[in-house]
């Protein structure tokens, strides 16, 4: 495959709206040195930079535990607010519903999102809001000392809490169920498809899980592990090798034999390449997702890469029919009705 170089790309490592790779870096990481978390930071200043987005236009959110300490390591430049545990959710749809044009990331753990988050992680889910979810997955609490997460798999033995009797909570599992229109897995430890994932994602008109599998070095990487370095390196399954094409680039896949590559088409024209590999999937068969997660589960494969995507979705602006002024600066006029618009309202009540 070959994709047409923007020439700007080549001017002293600028991107399209003239900025380094270093503008959109954060401050120096305290996480522990070969933590996941730090990685999947890195593809999303990666991400962000060849997407060319301004940092300005992007708002982090994060709730509590090592994946939201994480929100400092990268867009320095952006704005962030870190809020209560399992409660970030609701704090990114009442930011985005105020301001659409901002570009939301939000960063979670399993432990935020599947334990103590999970009901304001489905509700996300399931209206939609143009949001891009991170899930920084290692089946721990690794900011307390390594306690068992709802992700952790049921036998998992480990030193100070003993054997996990409980079956765990799939997140991506749970997105699917829950109706998020654009659900992906990945692993920390392949970076690339990490950063083409969050790429797409960004460039999705509605809720995007990334549930990235991310070893927790210090609590949660033994070999038997399935949230380890070493058993994500011999069990991942791939569905697919994935490109993500913005819109202004040009496409060329006479690389590849006819029939070998699906694309996918998004809202704002930019597309997604999807190169077969052995399974012959469809990403946009909503069945078909949930059916290859059983598989998974069943087999002990680690399914990576577009689990489901649902490209023609409407979303949470669309149904309440949010202005392309941001609420929160629309004048006076517009906020106050007059009174002959309160008398027709009140009519409607009377």
């Amino acid at each position: 495959m070959k994709k047409v170089d923007n020439p700007k790309l080549k001017q002293a490592g600028k991107n399209n709206i003239g900025l380094t790779r270093d503008d959109y870096l954060g401050q120096p990481t305290t996480l522990c040195r070969g933590c996941g978390h730090t990685s999947i930071a890195n593809m999303i200043i990666s991400a962000c930079f060849e997407l060319s987005i301004q940092p300005e236009k992007i708002v982090k959110f994060s709730g509590i535990g090592c994946s939201s300490k994480s929100a400092a390591y990268f867009l320095g430049r952006s704005f962030g607010f870190n809020g209560l545990h399992g409660r970030m959710p609701p704090l990114a749809e009442g930011a985005l519903f105020a301001d659409k044009s901002l570009i939301g990331i939000g960063i979670s753990g399993d432990g935020d999102t599947a334990n103590i988050g999970l009901s304001h992680f489905k509700h996300l889910s399931r209206r939609n809001l143009p949001f891009v979810y991170i899930v920084e997955n290692n089946g721990v609490y690794g900011l307390t000392k390594g306690q068992f997460s709802a992700t952790a798999e049921k036998g998992l033995i480990l030193k100070r809490q003993g054997e996990n009797p409980y079956l765990p909570v799939d997140i991506a599992f749970e997105a699917i169920t829950a109706n998020a229109t654009f659900v992906a897995r990945s692993f920390a430890g392949d970076p690339k498809q990490v950063k083409e994932l969050i790429k797409a994602a960004i460039s999705h008109r509605g809720t995007a899980v990334l549930d990235i599998i991310s070893p927790c070095v210090s609590f949660n990487n033994q070999d038997y592990s399935m949230h380890s370095y070493s058993w994500g390196k011999g069990h991942e399954a791939p569905l697919h090798e994935l490109e993500f094409i913005p819109p202004r680039d040009e496409i060329m896949i006479e690389d590849f034999e006819q029939g070998s590559v699906r694309e996918v088409t998004m809202h704002d024209g930019s597309m997604i390449l999807l190169k077969k590999l052995e399974r012959d999937y469809d990403p946009t068969n909503h069945a078909e997702a949930i059916r290859i997660l059983e598989e998974s589960h069943q087999n002990n494969w680690l399914i990576t890469g577009l689990i489901y995507l649902d490209p023609n979705s409407s979303n949470l602006f669309d149904w309440y029919n949010i202005g392309e002024i941001p609420l929160n600066r629309l004048p006076p006029d517009k906020l106050r009705p007059d009174k002959a618009s309160l008398e027709q309202i009140n009519q409607r009540f009377a």
